[in-house]
């Protein structure tokens, strides 16, 4: 029996100690401290950090070490979403979070000292983009999959190595985890084998799980419940998120109303007509609402109910232009004020719409469990998907954003949003 315990912890990948090691989380975010922190600091004190015990060195010293691990635990947390890649928060989070470090010292007039902070920046910089880019070339998961039940639907990603077995045993084969379809009727020896791999801490995973986890989406077949086990999203943080989105309004306004101003001026000139244009929206807890956008189709232009595909002659040039950069959805920020809406969540559809698609999925007013927003998980990952042909996969995605309701999956979708207004990802 302990032959076979010790043969079987070897099928887990990175296993051995230094492999745990090298590839743990907590031990590169320590060693980074060292790198990153202390050793800028003996080296520019000349080693005699412990004996010229300055309140200015600890000060700094302790603000780089704050700023180093703030930065390291969002990109830390952003990662664990789909299609997020660590190398692409690095840079961008440690230089926030060491300025925003600053800022708070010498506004609270504390004397700092700005070698340090300096090596210390661009030692971390470089450290973290080393150290993330070595380790992603050993991060494409290997996964054994059990081949019953649903699995032939949720495993076929290119992104992660996929190994089928043929029978309970895994051999010589080393893997990240296990994947099955644990609603399918398993036969004893399978059931058996998932219960060893546990004991031997191979992770077991349902085949649903790692589906969404690398998808961002969620299949429609009936509801989920999100990891606390509960359909009801967390109501301390959407209190939370409410605070938040009234602050981030009123900091953001004092900016975009010259902008909405210049706006409403243009497009009063490329056609006559009103500059705004409102719309019934199916909104939180299914009660309609008054949306706001800035008009970017004709006036008195009959068309079809939802934005189609290809060119639409109802749009105006100036309407391509804003609605490639969202521009035309900044009035929202006033629905946002009102309590109408959420800066991030799933975008609100049409009173018509929502009646319609509830027909196809019987809970598709669970979208409404929360305030719909500006912008959503839907929107940065699709597009500005049309609404009709796009249906299922907007409700997908809306569902897993609803599953996983948690504030650094809004951070996600916030940075992936100022990405797709300054590229216009997916405009239409």
């Amino acid at each position: 029996m302990e032959t076979f315990t010790n043969f079987m912890e070897q099928n887990r990948r990175h296993s051995r100690w230094y492999e745990k090691l090298l590839l743990s989380y907590r031990f590169n975010q320590a060693l980074g401290l060292v790198i990153a922190v202390l050793l800028p600091a003996l080296f520019q004190w000349n080693w005699n950090l412990a004996l010229e015990w300055q309140v200015e060195r600890c000060i700094t010293l302790l603000g780089t070490a704050v700023a180093y691990l703030i930065a390291i635990i969002a990109v830390h947390s952003l990662v664990n979403f789909p299609r997020t890649k660590a190398f692409l928060y690095i840079i961008p989070f440690i230089t926030i979070s060491y300025i925003v470090m600053m800022a708070v010292l010498l506004s609270l007039q504390i004397q700092i000292e700005t070698t340090q902070i300096v090596l210390s920046y661009l030692i971390a910089v470089l450290y973290c983009s080393l150290g993330y880019q070595i380790s992603t070339r050993y991060r494409t998961r290997k996964l054994a999959v059990v081949p019953f039940g649903r699995v032939h639907e949720f495993c076929h990603d290119q992104s992660v190595d996929w190994r089928w077995l043929e029978k309970p045993d895994l051999e010589t084969m080393r893997v990240d985890g296990v994947v099955a379809d644990l609603r399918a009727d398993l036969d004893d020896g399978w059931q058996k084998f998932l219960a060893d791999c546990t004991i031997h801490r191979i992770p077991v995973f349902n085949a649903r799980q790692i589906h969404e986890s690398i998808t961002g989406r969620v299949h429609l077949d009936h509801l989920y419940e999100n990891k606390f086990g509960s359909l009801t999203p967390s109501e301390n943080y959407e209190f939370a998120k409410r605070i938040i989105d009234v602050f981030g309004v009123l900091l953001v306004l004092p900016v975009v109303l010259p902008i909405m101003l210049a706006t409403i001026i243009i497009i009063k000139r490329d056609d006559p007509g009103p500059a705004f244009f409102n719309q019934q929206r199916m909104g939180f807890h299914c009660r309609p609402f008054k949306l706001f956008k800035f008009r970017s189709m004709y006036m008195n232009h009959e068309g079809l109910g939802f934005t189609s595909e290809g060119e639409d002659p109802r749009i105006t040039r100036v309407g391509k232009v804003i609605r490639k950069y969202r521009i035309d959805e900044l009035p929202q920020l006033f629905n946002v004020l009102k309590g109408d809406m959420s800066l991030i969540g799933p975008r609100p559809e049409s009173c018509s719409l929502a009646e319609w698609y509830e027909r196809d999925v019987p809970f598709f007013n669970y979208r409404h469990v929360v305030r719909p927003g500006i912008s959503g998980w839907a929107q940065v990952e699709l597009g500005y998907a049309a609404e009709v042909e796009g249906m299922t996969k907007k409700l997908e995605h809306d569902f897993y954003y609803i599953k996983n309701f948690s504030f650094w999956l809004d951070v996600l979708i916030v940075i992936r949003t100022i990405k797709t207004m300054l590229t216009g990802f997916g405009a239409r």
